[in-house]
């Protein structure tokens, strides 16, 4: 998969249930080889981010392996807890 990481600053994030998670604040990047490694998220209405790893600013923090499409919002597939 090829995208800009312009392109998901923004959009919303939901799990592969339908259940919205937030919305991409910014991103995690290996600057050795361009990956993107996480997705960092402020959580949605709903959504207690200690159910979730989260960064110094409270942050969601999603693996971007996770992830199963990228259109109009971004899906992401089952995660191991």
């Amino acid at each position: 998969m090829k995208i800009f990481a312009t392109e998901l600053q923004g959009k919303v994030v939901m799990s592969n249930d339908g259940k919205l998670l937030g919305e991409v604040d910014n991103l995690v990047v290996n600057t050795t080889n361009g990956e993107i490694k996480h997705l960092l998220l402020r959580s949605g209405e709903g959504i207690d981010p200690k159910d979730y790893k989260t960064d110094r600013q409270g942050r969601i923090v999603l693996p971007f392996k996770n992830v199963i499409s990228v259109k109009d919002v971004i899906v992401l597939g089952p995660m191991a807890k």
